[in-house]
């Protein structure tokens, strides 16, 4: 594969529309999933503020004059922004005064402190979330069966479909993530070592950088490995507190919540929130959030696991499959509005995901590896719709959407539809 290949994105479609009704688009996500080279694909100019060469220039441009740097054909890419947040305000004042679409594209691999930005630029600057790549990015995924069409229409018809990825494969991808750079390595071992990278750029440069506060790197990796041990589980933050408190005795509840939040704001860590339908008292459904990274390689590299471990304990990729569907589920559902949230009640119903889309459809989701597993997760989910419908009988007036899709996502090779309406859905052959 040529070193400087670009291997499409869905996110390209979606910023190409958005630049047409909107003065500037913020393209937010972790760093090195491709943001800066998918905006060059559509940008006219390019300033990039983390040029070594040019920093400092640019730095003092944006403390007398702003708007100089904001020069050039549209639409503009200004690349990391947050390094001069001024800019922010610059570029809502310059689309105000335009009065034109299409001008700015930002992009930024850590959120900014919005203290340092006087206005929010709700109107003028419209922001885009960006992910890792999807297997069916990365070419991987056949992509035989689209999601919007599963939404969009009953009877579309899965059965059949196979996928071409093998157990192998997807323990593979999982470890390797959907880095582009990965998938430009000469060598597997190229590709794996992309992601120990980025881990350890996280722990000895990111984490103190983003806010100029100085953390200690081996702290901040044994909260990673603490997180990684617990990733798609419900575990309380009190409960990673005394894991790393084994190895870090003076690590507080602050200091673990201050270095979370970093996590946070460098877009590694995107926890799942609960979904809370009126279907049992508030104190039966679990409301805490389910502990996700951005990417399945993070967990991976945070353990130093390898595919060779992985396929030894397929147990414990079941955790990391589960972060590797809800990816790409994410990169997939992104230009249909898709929000993720997960169900789980004390009486044990539950659906890892429930997929919410801006048009109010949604899908009750479970993620089983294996083929064994289909029956119990399907189960929940006809329980779970079922529960829908009761309270529907019992409670008319407090009314719920019945899901419109059941589906279990699986490592396995065949998709089909039960008679139970659920569908059953290999990873491998999933698109948007």
């Amino acid at each position: 594969m040529s070193e400087y290949q670009y291997l499409p994105r869905l996110m390209d479609v979606q910023l190409n529309e958005t630049l047409d009704y909107i003065g500037a688009v913020l393209i937010v996500g972790p760093k090195w999933c491709g943001k800066t080279t998918t905006a060059e694909m559509q940008a006219k100019s390019v300033l990039k503020m983390q040029d070594p060469d040019q920093t400092k220039g640019y730095l003092a441009t944006a403390e007398t004059k702003p708007s100089i740097l904001l020069m050039g054909e549209n639409p503009r890419l200004i690349d990391e922004w947050q390094i001069a947040p001024v800019l922010w305000d610059a570029v809502r004042t310059a689309v105000d005064n335009r009065r034109e679409t299409g001008l700015f594209i930002l992009t930024g691999s850590n959120a900014v402190d919005e203290k340092q930005i006087m206005h929010s630029g709700t109107g003028r600057i419209t922001k885009l979330q960006m992910y890792p790549m999807s297997l069916y990015e990365s070419k991987e995924s056949n992509g035989s069966i689209s999601l919007h069409k599963l939404f969009e229409n009953p009877d579309y018809d899965i059965d059949g479909q196979k996928s071409n990825l093998t157990i192998e494969h997807l323990v593979f991808a999982a470890c390797r993530g959907g880095w582009p750079a990965s998938l430009n390595a000469k060598s597997d071992k190229g590709a794996l070592f992309i992601a120990k990278t980025y881990l350890q750029s996280v722990c000895d440069e990111d984490c103190s950088k983003i806010d100029n506060v100085s953390r200690d790197p081996q702290k901040m990796r044994a909260i990673l490995r603490s997180y990684a041990r617990n990733i798609s589980t419900l575990a309380s933050n009190t409960s990673l507190l005394q894991d790393i408190q084994a190895n870090f005795a003076d690590v507080s509840e602050p200091t673990l919540y201050s270095y979370l939040n970093v996590l946070k704001r460098l877009y590694v860590i995107e926890d799942v929130p609960a979904w809370n339908p009126s279907i049992r008292s508030a104190s039966a459904i679990r409301s805490g959030d389910k502990k996700e990274f951005t990417d399945p390689s993070i967990a991976v590299a945070a353990l130093n696991l390898s595919p060779e471990k992985l396929l030894m304990d397929l147990h414990t990729f079941g955790f990391i499959f589960e972060t590797l569907c809800i990816r790409d589920l994410k990169v997939y559902s992104n230009n249909l509005g898709g929000r993720i949230s997960y169900y789980h009640d004390r009486y044990g119903l539950e659906a890892d995901c429930v997929l919410h889309l801006d048009n109010d459809k949604y899908a009750l989701i479970e993620f089983k590896l294996g083929s064994r597993a289909i029956e119990e997760g399907a189960k929940h989910l006809c329980e779970l719709r079922d529960l829908i419908r009761k309270h529907n009988e019992e409670k008319p007036q407090q009314h719920l959407r019945e899901p419109d899709l059941l589906i279990v996502i699986t490592g396995g090779e065949i998709a089909y539809r039960r008679n139970d309406g659920v569908c059953i859905i290999p990873i491998g052959c999933l698109k948007d």
